[in-house]
């Protein structure tokens, strides 16, 4: 049985809809990020040598890396799918593969990237300082945010948002596996991107990512996707 081994607010919650999607038993280990620090606890250094989340064990296998886990459950248990589940791994070849491998990577190539540095800028003046740090520490991570990560932010989602007004789905008009690694992103976006309203092509996209029941379920058990 596939375990995942389950750190809060992250990036193993895609891990968690696409195995409710499939149908497939599993089990969660969960692990707690330190209050203060909100890094992922020692423990999971246990399981694999980075001590990062998401990671999988599935028999002998360990599997680290939200993409790469995600293509293994959709290799070795994706030919039972069907329905709008048929095309997870679009044919090689195909616009719908092209399509689906490009998002794949601009995930976490790309796009986390810049969604990760926002989070940090923005949570910095929050931390504790001595008081006359902080108006210091305000107008510097102001200034970063307005002149090198918002910029590339408005790039990047004005680009999602062109796409998601031509495609249901990331790929095409049917879900696949680039769905699955594209919705902590998407998630991550909405909190962060102070004007993601205007967005209204990437904010049905979530809406009907979030419809689905498997989706549900897998909130249900692995808790809110995102912090910040």
């Amino acid at each position: 049985m596939i375990t995942v081994h389950h750190l809060e607010t992250s990036r193993s919650q895609r891990v968690l809809w696409l195995l409710e999607e499939l149908g497939l038993p599993y089990e969660i280990k969960r692990y707690q990020r330190d209050p203060k620090t909100k890094l992922a606890p020692a423990a999971l250094k246990a399981v694999h040598p980075l001590g990062k989340s998401p990671v999988i064990t599935d028999g002998d296998e360990t599997i680290a890396e939200s993409g790469a886990i995600l293509e293994y459950i959709v290799e070795r248990y994706g030919a039972q799918a069907s329905g709008d589940l048929a095309q997870l791994q679009p044919a090689p070849g195909t616009p719908a593969h092209r399509q689906s491998r490009f998002w794949m990577h601009y995930a976490e190539g790309s796009l986390m990237n810049w969604l990760v540095m926002k989070l940090v800028f923005m949570t910095i003046p929050t931390q504790p300082m001595p008081f006359f740090v902080r108006p210091i520490a305000r107008k510097l991570c102001g200034t970063v945010q307005a002149k090198l990560i918002d910029p590339n932010l408005t790039t990047a989602l004005a680009f999602i948002e062109d796409h998601l007004g031509r495609n249901t789905w990331f790929a095409g008009d049917a879900i696949s596996i680039a769905d699955f690694q594209m919705s902590f992103a998407v998630e991550a976006a909405i909190a962060r991107s102070s004007n993601a309203r205007h967005y209204t092509k990437l904010a049905a996209y979530r809406d009907r990512m979030v419809a689905r029941p498997a989706y549900q379920r897998a909130i249900a058990k692995g808790g809110p996707v995102v912090m910040g």
